[in-house]
Formats: structure tokens, C-alpha cells, sequence
């Protein structure tokens, strides 16, 4: 075992994980169920703005084609990042490349996803661009994920 294994948690984990126990600790107001609805889905947008340049481009976009795609879903943060729950479990998150000091932006997917393809899979990927055809190819995605 190297002395980085050793380390544990990495500056960019450990801020995520006090993001997902703010978000847990969050004070419970008095809300009808489309409040907090309304009130998630503002969190969701600040987050996306809160990113830079192209991430929040690929943001923008991904929050539309999965909203718009699967309107059942509610947005919500998930340790920090833009999420969308199905029947209250996360079933894909946007993960900003500052985040976790990537090269790229995630679109992740949960096991919740019905994304399963024989043995072997993919759950997340990563976005650099979206044009046209692969707008496309995400929507055909978050269809198939809650197995539309």
C-alpha cells in the first residue's frame, strides 16, 4: 500500500462529503411538497450557474435535455452537484470537472438507472461538447434510464 493510499480521503472528497451532510442537516421548513419542489430545482440552477465556462454550458444544456426528457424526475443537490431522483433515489447527477480537478464534465448515473446491457455497461460519462447528434444521443440515454 502506497503512503498515498494511506492518505485517506482526498480535499476535493472530503468537500463533498460535507456538502451531501449540509445538504442531509438542511433545516426542515414548513413546506408544501411543491415548495420544496420549487425550492430544489432553484438549488439545482444555482449550482449549474455556479459553474464555469464550458462546464456550465454542458450544464445548462444537460439540465434541459433531462428535464425535458424526464419530467418525473426532481431535481435536487447531491453532494454538491445537480442531481435528478426518480421515486425519491438519485438516478444521475452532473459532476463539474473543477469538482474532482477533471479534464471533463460527468453526466453519472446510479444503479436506479435502468441502463443494464448484459453483463458490462457504462454509468457515467464524459462531455466535453454536445452538438446536435449527441443532444441526442443523452436524451435516447435518460429515456432508457427511467425506462421510458
Amino acid at each position: 500500500m502506497s503512503a498515498a493510499d494511506q492518505e485517506g480521503f482526498s480535499a476535493a472528497e472530503k468537500a463533498a462529503m460535507k456538502e451531501r451532510a449540509a445538504e442531509v442537516r438542511a433545516p426542515k421548513k414548513r413546506m408544501t411538497k411543491a415548495e420544496k419542489a420549487a425550492q430544489a430545482r432553484k438549488d439545482v440552477e444555482e449550482k449549474i450557474a455556479s459553474y464555469e465556462g464550458n462546464d456550465k454550458v454542458l450544464a445548462e444544456r444537460l439540465h434541459r435535455i433531462i428535464t425535458t426528457t424526464a419530467p418525473q424526475l426532481e431535481p435536487k443537490t447531491w453532494y454538491g452537484m445537480p442531481a435528478y431522483a426518480l421515486d425519491g433515489k438519485i438516478l444521475c447527477f452532473i459532476q463539474d470537472a473543477r469538482k474532482f480537478e477533471a479534464r471533463y464534465l460527468t453526466l453519472g448515473f446510479n444503479d436506479t438507472a435502468a441502463l443494464d446491457d448484459g453483463t458490462l455497461w457504462a454509468t457515467s460519462f464524459a462531455i466535453t461538447a454536445l452538438d446536435d447528434a449527441l443532444e441526442d444521443k443523452v436524451t435516447a440515454l435518460v429515456a432508457r434510464a427511467v425506462g421510458a
